[in-house]
């Protein structure tokens, strides 16, 4: 029987002296939440955590591609494309995407990620020339004029070569490592910090009905998976973020089970990256219709994240948010500038 351990976390005080920091940042937990396939979940202590997944659980993740995992790091979104749900077409241009680099930088961005396919439901695969055509020129600019550092957003060994060479430094995968078997390697070799996603299907496809036997358990299990053949190809756990993929796959009690519970995934062992921004659940629940109108929703999702130790918020909208999440620190932590 596979057993799974959610941790219960907290920022706010008195800590009991058995607390254990959570991935080394500033999060703790005494108890989790133990979870299993064939029984109910159970509230335990944390001594009652295997040694094995309490390693994981608290040891420090290590800084990659510029960031450092002391507070939860804001990813900025920026779609060089002419068909992403939310914001295809605005930055088509190399010159409009370059704008929107600097302005997500100077409102907070700790990283951007560039993304040349789109991964709205129902979209088609872009030939990887298509896509290296698009984001090539932006990355080579963005990384001469910006200190910020960047990420690819793509599924393909053959334009993360020339994103990297261009100046990205992290891999976002959102097929998780599956649809380019050479990726992985690639990423090995030029010691590439990843992101490894969750999602049900293709882009084409995944959300023609959905199903899972156990939506919070079958990603965790996909994504431990995924990060123990990227070790076994060579790529330190130390380097890799992973990620549910809210909204991909998944209907919106499949995305809201998964956030109710994201701290689970700290137990791979890697920072649990989160990209729920002006997703259509956010929608669904608030009424806002269009993508543009579900700022705030976003924001509240990124807060209620936080509160669980993730280390990563990817968003469209980074103003609010890094605002959003410097005040939630400053009453969670009592830290401010």
């Amino acid at each position: 029987m596979c057993v799974y351990f959610r941790p219960i976390v907290r920022f706010d005080g008195p800590r009991p002296a058995e607390a254990i920091d959570l991935a080394g940042g500033p999060g703790w937990f005494s108890h989790a939440v133990r979870l299993s396939r064939d029984r109910a979940p159970q509230t335990v202590s944390v001594d009652e955590i295997p040694d094995d997944f309490r390693e994981r659980l608290s040891a420090p993740r290590t800084p990659m591609a510029g960031l450092v995992f002391d507070q939860p790091r804001v990813m900025g979104i920026l779609n060089v494309t002419p068909d992403s749900f939310s914001d295809g077409g605005l930055h088509q241009t190399a010159s409009q995407a370059v704008q929107r680099a600097h302005e997500m930088a100077a409102a907070g961005a700790d990283i951007i990620d560039i993304g040349g396919e789109s991964t709205r439901p129902g979209a088609l695969t872009v030939p990887h020339e298509a896509e290296i055509a698009r984001v090539e020129p932006v990355i080579t600019a963005l990384s001469r004029e910006l200190a910020t550092p960047i990420s690819i957003d793509t599924r393909k060994s053959s334009v993360a070569e020339a994103a990297v060479r261009a100046g990205a430094a992290l891999v976002n995968d959102v097929s998780g490592f599956t649809f380019d078997p050479m990726l992985a390697r690639y990423c090995r070799d030029h010691g590439l910090p990843v992101c490894v996603m969750h999602a049900r299907g293709d882009p084409e496809t995944m959300q023609s009905d959905p199903r899972y036997d156990d939506v919070l358990l079958d990603v965790y299990d996909f994504l431990a998976a995924q990060v123990a053949m990227l070790v076994e190809t060579g790529i330190p756990r130390s380097r890799i973020l992973v990620d549910p993929g809210i909204g991909f796959g998944k209907r919106i009690e499949h995305n809201l089970t998964i956030l109710q519970n994201i701290a689970l995934f700290h137990g791979i062992g890697c920072a649990v990256l989160v990209g729920a921004s002006r997703k259509r659940f956010i929608g669904t629940i608030s009424g806002a219709e269009t993508p543009a109108e579900r700022t705030f929703g976003s924001v509240a999702v990124a807060q209620a994240v936080a509160a669980q130790g993730v280390q990563v918020v990817r968003v469209h909208d980074v103003t609010e948010t890094a605002q959003a999440l410097a005040v939630w620190r400053a009453i969670a932590q009592g830290t401010y500038p």
